[in-house]
């Protein structure tokens, strides 16, 4: 792995920063002041930045986790200038090439996974692979439960069949408890939940995912990331089977 490229990765500051440190000297490899472009092997060398030693995220396959907030659009850029997701990333992930693993609308919060990992990100939204997300919902008036089986059967909307999997209506009994819910989605069609519920004549007031497969969305704050290992990624791909 060439040296800018690993010290960007241990979120230490981007590559075009790394190469400014290592011309200025400020970068020592096995106590060898550093050259771009030079390879290091992050099982073996010991690389020291600023008299730091680096380490932390080496894969070449990034994850994140994140807490979305409200107003941001799950895209790469938009051209009428609204904030995206991206704008909320800090070194070193801000220039990396990233994207959304499954995307919340701009009114919607909670969990949402970035990376590079095409192959994972595949995995993770296709519905043959059964990838359970769970969603906190608020409707704008009570839930007719007689309503759930038709939409546990799927309803139809522009063309597109909109199915939830589960929907457990909120039974704490505290106030507006009767227009909460959590339901259950195997895919993500756009804007799944909240089309299933205008065709039944209702308004999602709020929407935030919590979980994907059996990981969860903890002690992130909101716009905050957390970088996944591969005990994290094993948690995503749970069916639960």
């Amino acid at each position: 792995m060439r040296i800018q490229k690993y010290i960007s990765q241990c979120g230490i500051c981007s590559r075009r920063e790394a190469e400014r440190k290592i011309e200025e000297g400020l970068v020592l490899v096995n106590g060898r002041p550093a050259q771009i472009g030079q390879s290091v092997d992050p099982e073996k060398d010991s690389v020291v930045v600023d008299g730091v030693r680096a380490s932390g995220v080496v894969e070449d396959h990034v994850v994140l986790a994140m807490n979305k907030p409200k107003g941001y659009l799950c895209t790469n850029s938009d051209p009428f200038g609204g904030q995206t997701v991206f704008d909320l990333l800090p070194e070193p992930f801000s220039h990396m090439k990233l994207f959304c693993c499954g995307r919340l609308d701009k009114n919607s919060k909670g969990l949402l996974i970035l990376t590079n990992d095409g192959e994972l990100a595949n995995y993770i939204t296709h519905p043959s692979h059964n990838i359970i997300k769970r969603y906190h919902v608020t409707l704008n008036r009570a839930l007719d439960r007689k309503i759930i089986p038709a939409l546990l059967n799927g309803v139809m909307y522009e063309g597109q069949k909109l199915k939830a999997e589960r929907i457990i209506p909120d039974s704490s009994g505290v106030e507006n408890a009767d227009r909460r819910l959590e339901v259950w989605l195997n895919q993500g069609r756009k804007r799944e939940i909240r089309r299933m519920f205008e065709v039944m004549g209702y308004f999602v007031k709020e929407l935030k995912r919590f979980q994907i497969g059996a990981f969860t969305l903890k002690r992130i704050p909101e716009g905050g990331i957390k970088i996944l290992k591969k005990a994290d990624i094993n948690k995503l791909l749970d069916t639960g089977a």
